[in-house]
């Protein structure tokens, strides 16, 4: 990519569709079409993990004459159909990543849903109940597939600029202003340390619909809470958050 290109990059998170939004998001995806050249949707890309939602915004993201990046979030798995979901969702021009990545306009984006565990000194160990394990190795898992879908990046592209989406938060500082008490369930330092090691450019994430807009993992790698939620009470006239490469 020519140092002088620049990519734009749109990122919301936790848009939360339901059967009854046909013809709310139309004109949302034309805006983000005339403002940006990709378009991030960070999770929770339904309200009930219901396939007939993602049939809704399957023909909403119509309106989108930009390449849409995604991931799934907690809620697109509620009813277990998650497969379906993605099924739905993906086309020719919306890549919905799950471990994998994808080049377009000479950026690299890898995503993963991620998980909870917690954060920095207080992050979850791998002790105790079986159930407790299993939560651990769960966010093990998907440090682990964000790993290597960032290391066929750096593969198969020598010197790419690499944007990371999640679901879950990977530092802390993002979901400041969320009850404490709740911090284990909304992400995990686990995710964190692939950002620092591939030398990701950036991170996008949601679900901390209270967090705070902006952190950063060791002065280097920015991380964004693009919940629709705190766009809008940051007062984003329509919530998406550019980001340029």
């Amino acid at each position: 990519m020519e140092e002088s290109q620049k990519v734009r990059i749109a990122a919301v998170a936790d848009i939360h569709v339901r059967e009854t939004d046909k013809g709310k998001w139309a004109d949302y995806f034309k805006e983000v079409s005339e403002q940006a050249d990709v378009l991030l949707i960070c999770g929770d890309l339904t309200d009930t993990g219901d396939e007939m939602e993602a049939e809704v915004l399957s023909d909403e993201l119509k309106h989108c004459k930009i390449p849409v990046v995604a991931v799934l979030g907690n809620h697109d798995y509620e009813k277990n159909r998650h497969k379906l979901i993605r099924q739905v969702v993906q086309k020719e021009n919306v890549h919905v990543l799950d471990g994998e990545a994808v080049v377009i306009k000479g950026v690299g984006f890898a995503g993963v849903k991620g998980f909870g565990g917690g954060f920095d000194n207080y992050m979850l160990s791998m002790f105790g109940e079986g159930a407790m394990k299993a939560f651990v190795q769960e966010a093990v898992d998907e440090a682990l597939h964000l790993d290597r879908a960032l290391a066929r990046l750096d593969a198969d592209h020598e010197d790419i600029k690499k944007i990371v989406l999640l679901h879950y938060a990977p530092i802390k500082d993002t979901i400041v202003g969320e009850p404490e008490a709740i911090y284990p369930f909304l992400g995990s330092s686990r995710l964190a340390d692939p950002l620092r090691r591939r030398n990701v450019l950036a991170a996008f994430h949601g679900h901390a619909h209270i967090g705070t807009l902006e952190g950063e993992i060791g002065g280097s790698v920015k991380v964004f809470n693009v919940a629709k939620h705190i766009l809008t009470k940051a007062g984003y006239a329509q919530p998406y958050f550019v980001y340029e490469v």
